[in-house]
């Protein structure tokens, strides 16, 4: 198991899992568990991720994801729910916010943004997952006000890191993508550039770091809080798993973040 892990401060830590050593398209490492992985499998992978941080396997917090814009927020409420009743209530959910600590929350990726943030004051925690439809539903900035209403964060404390996903290059989107954004205002100029194809056809493209980044920037987040991962998932698809690259059926990034 390899992590890649980010510096948000002393009482956090936050990571993402890399495919690990292993052949097919699951790799070494996997704990997502609607991919189409083997339960043996990311039975084995979560546990040895637990271990490795130092909690027990319920502390190991994984919504089941839509591409849509719903929030879970992780209280102790939710901690004294049975197993089946957790998983009903991260159903549909892209993100997740947590003020409990030795529990690790996080969002599976494999090309798609993550992005994990930190209030230091508030010891509040965030992991997002945001798609193409979850960026177009704005769903980082429903997310910081979701802190800022449930915990009282000031966006000013607030660090984040967008961690790895498909750089703009290698993101080929069609019309109606492109459209999608468009309609809901985002700064084109900003974010899209047309690429030719193979044949000389010329494709939008957009790009889902800087779309997100100026997102965190919109809910008040200072751009020296920001941190931006320069890999992309599918040009580095042997470190990290790519979607694009394996198909659907393949394992999935699990960026997680946690309180110490």
């Amino acid at each position: 198991m390899e992590l890649l892990e980010y510096n948000l401060g002393t009482t956090v830590r936050a990571f993402s899992t890399m495919r690990g050593e292993g052949s097919g398209n699951y790799g070494g490492f996997n704990i997502t568990h609607y991919c189409g992985d083997t339960p043996e499998h990311i039975t084995e992978c979560r546990k040895k991720l637990c271990g490795h941080l130092g909690i027990e396997e319920n502390r190991l917090i994984l919504p089941r994801q839509t591409h849509g814009s719903n929030i879970c927020c992780i209280d102790e409420g939710f901690m004294h729910l049975q197993p089946q009743e957790q998983q009903k209530a991260l159903e549909g959910i892209d993100a997740v916010i947590t003020a409990q600590p030795c529990t690790c929350i996080g969002v599976s990726t494999a090309d798609c943004t993550p992005v994990l943030m930190y209030d230091s004051r508030q010891g509040v925690i965030a992991a997002v997952h945001a798609g193409w439809r979850g960026t177009v539903e704005h769903i980082v900035w429903k997310c910081i006000t979701a802190m800022k209403e449930e915990h009282g964060c000031m966006p000013a404390d607030i660090k984040a890191v967008i961690a790895p996903c498909i750089s703009q290059e290698a993101f080929e989107v069609g019309n109606e993508v492109y459209e999608a954004f468009k309609e809901k205002g985002f700064p084109m100029e900003r974010i899209a550039n047309l690429y030719p194809t193979k044949d000389g056809a010329m494709k939008w493209h957009i790009d889902l770091r800087e779309t997100n980044r100026l997102q965190l920037l919109a809910g008040g987040i200072p751009d020296g809080n920001i941190q931006v991962s320069g890999a992309c998932t599918y040009g580095e698809h042997e470190r990290f798993f790519s979607a694009r690259r394996l198909g659907i059926e393949s394992g999935r990034i699990f960026n997680g973040i946690m309180l110490l």
